[in-house]
């Protein structure tokens, strides 16, 4: 990427098997809402993308070829979660499960010859621990699960030199509504930007002028919590942050 427009790109993923109702779209759409807060002079979009794995790939290089975003955080849901979960890294290998339409990546793998393990640019250590949100936990984790968050995260971080997070969030429940979670997600994005623009003043080592994390890039191989998260039909829509600003995608 050449130049960053001062946008900011989250996903979610539609309905599929049994989860007809998706936490991670419910969540966004909550963000959507809300905003990013006041202060931040960014413009937020949204997207849904389905649980399939060729119309990601597309759909993710379209993101960050048309809109060139300081920032893209995708979210998905973590079936068995009870607390958010921010993913440090994207793995290349062991998509072996096959997404709605009956397909997996030949060998199961995202980018041939790409890097086992592509870290973010931002620190999830450092974002789990400032982003407090009363009613839910926000945690840190180094295995996205392999399916097609994993996959997303992955092909997104190559296109966005690390400028991506992958969020988890468990599925609604009475304590946990959509609200809640809309919630928790604009203040981890704002934590999430305030990360990278400190970083700006550390010197610049990716395209969102963090550093790459080595500490999380070394352990990456050695989480042991394991997810799926659950996706559908896409669905577009834009929400802009402040009064007056005008987008769509």
């Amino acid at each position: 990427m050449d130049s960053q427009s001062s946008c900011v790109v989250v996903t979610g993923f539609g309905p599929f098997r049994q989860h007809l109702v998706n936490s991670s779209w419910e969540a966004v759409k909550e963000l959507s809402k809300l905003g990013l807060g006041r202060d931040m002079e960014v413009e937020l979009r949204i997207l849904q993308l389905p649980v399939d794995y060729r119309e990601v790939k597309q759909r993710v290089t379209r993101i960050w070829e048309d809109l060139q975003p300081q920032l893209v955080v995708h979210v998905g849901v973590d079936p068995a979660a009870k607390a958010i979960f921010l993913e440090q890294c994207g793995k290349n290998c062991g998509y072996r499960d096959a997404d709605i339409r009956g397909f997996h990546p030949e060998c199961g793998v995202c980018l041939p010859d790409g890097p086992e393990v592509i870290s973010s640019g931002v620190s999830m250590r450092a974002v789990s621990r400032r982003a407090v949100v009363e009613g839910v936990e926000v945690a840190f984790s180094r295995d996205a699960g392999r399916y097609v968050c994993d996959y997303t995260y992955y092909l997104s971080l190559h296109h966005g030199n690390g400028c991506v997070a992958l969020v988890h969030v468990p599925p609604l429940s009475p304590s946990l509504p959509a609200s809640l979670l809309g919630k928790a997600l604009q203040v981890i994005i704002q934590e999430m930007l305030e990360e990278t623009e400190k970083a700006r003043f550390l010197g610049p080592q990716t395209c969102c002028a963090s550093p790459v994390w080595w500490d999380d890039l070394r352990l990456a191989n050695h989480g042991k919590r394991r997810c799926s998260c659950y996706s559908g039909t896409p669905l577009w829509a834009s929400k802009l942050v402040h009064p007056g600003a005008v987008g769509s995608f």
